[in-house]
């Protein structure tokens, strides 16, 4: 902070100065303003980093989250492969173990539940993105709950 005081006392003292040349009066106007415009730049970044909005490191938390929901549910037994086929029935196991882990209750869950739940997901997302479209479901842990996130794939 130190330097920085010490370079707004200058652009204040050489604003005051009547600089009579032309070429040089410029020249000091251009930097001058380049300078605030750093400035100002500077001061968002800051602003942002402290409200936790800045978007290099919400895309490193994100990076970080990501991985740590990955290593949770590999815990509990609830993620597949990449790429592994998926049926309903991995699906049922992945999404019961999680819940088992997350403390949540599966009493009431079955294999004719879920599928009715996979079943209307897939209406509503085809709704939203063509009848022709296909998905695959895959089971994750977020915020301590077992959740089914939808992936759309791509037709080859």
């Amino acid at each position: 902070m130190l330097l920085r005081s010490e370079v707004d006392k200058a652009v204040v003292i050489l604003s005051n100065t009547a600089i009579q040349n032309t070429a040089l009066r410029f020249r000091y106007n251009s930097i001058a303003s380049r300078y605030q415009a750093m400035k100002r730049q500077w001061n968002e970044t800051l602003r942002q980093i402290e409200a936790g909005t800045y978007a290099r490191h919400r895309f490193k938390a994100d990076l970080h989250q990501r991985d740590r929901d990955r290593e949770e549910a590999q815990r509990a037994g609830s993620e597949t492969a990449p790429g592994a086929p998926t049926g309903p029935d991995d699906i049922f196991d992945q999404y019961r173990d999680a819940r088992l882990a997350c403390g949540q209750p599966v009493k009431s869950l079955s294999r004719e539940k879920l599928e009715g739940m996979l079943q209307k997901q897939k209406k509503t997302l085809r709704e939203r993105f063509g009848h022709d479209a296909k998905f695959s479901f895959r089971v994750v842990v977020e915020e301590g709950k077992a959740k089914l996130k939808a992936k759309r794939v791509k037709a080859s």
